[in-house]
C-alpha cells in the first residue's frame, strides 16, 4: 500500500486527538499526520491515498473556530489540487444530541467539494448504528465518511475507528 496522507483540521482538539488514532492504528511508517492550516494543494497531490478529517461546529463557533482551524482555507485546496485517481476517505467528529439536524456535516461538505470534482469517497458507514435527525454526511442512505461523536459517545471511538479502518484500507492502493 503507498503512503497515506492524514489531512486534519483542528489542531489542539478531539478531531486531532481521533486523526492520532487512526494514525497510529494505520501505522507511523504507513501514513503521514498532516494539519490542514499548514498544507496547500501541492501538499494533496503528494498522497495518491488521502484522509481527511475535520468537525462539525455549532453555530455560534463557526466562524471563529473554521477559521482557527485550517478548513475555512483548506476546503479551497481541494478545488484546485489534481486529485484524479486518488483513493479518499473522509471522518468527521460531530455532537447528535446538541446538533442532531446537522450532525457530522463537516463530512458533506468535504463530500461536496471532491464529489464536484468526479471524486467518490471509499470508507462508506452504515447510520443504523446512529442517533440524529439529519445530516449533510448522508447520501444515497450511507454516511460518505466515519462518523464520530467524541461529546456522547466517547466509548464507542476505539470500535468505531477500527471497524472503518478494517473496512475501509483495503480499498487504498
Amino acid at each position: 500500500m503507498k503512503k497515506i496522507g492524514l489531512f486534519y483540521g483542528h489542531v489542539e482538539s478531539k478531531t486531532e486527538k481521533v486523526a492520532e488514532k487512526i494514525w497510529k492504528l494505520i501505522g507511523e511508517d504507513k501514513c503521514d499526520l498532516l494539519k490542514v492550516k499548514d498544507c496547500d494543494k501541492n501538499d494533496i497531490e503528494k498522497y495518491d491515498n488521502l484522509i481527511f478529517g475535520a468537525s462539525t461546529l455549532g453555530k455560534a463557533t463557526w466562524d471563529g473556530i473554521h477559521l482557527k482551524s485550517g478548513w475555512f482555507t483548506f476546503i479551497n485546496e481541494l478545488d484546485k489540487a489534481n486529485l484524479k485517481g486518488k483513493k479518499i476517505a473522509i471522518f468527521g467528529l460531530g455532537d447528535h444530541i446538541r446538533y442532531a439536524d446537522h450532525f457530522v456535516d463537516a463530512i458533506g461538505d468535504i463530500y461536496e467539494k471532491l464529489a464536484a470534482q468526479g471524486v467518490d469517497t471509499i470508507g462508506k458507514v452504515d447510520p443504523s448504528d446512529y442517533q440524529f435527525r439529519d445530516s449533510k454526511a448522508l447520501v444515497n442512505g450511507m454516511f460518505v465518511g466515519l462518523p464520530i461523536d467524541e461529546e456522547f459517545e466517547a466509548d464507542r471511538t476505539d470500535d468505531r475507528i477500527s471497524q472503518w479502518l478494517k473496512d475501509m484500507l483495503p480499498h487504498f492502493d
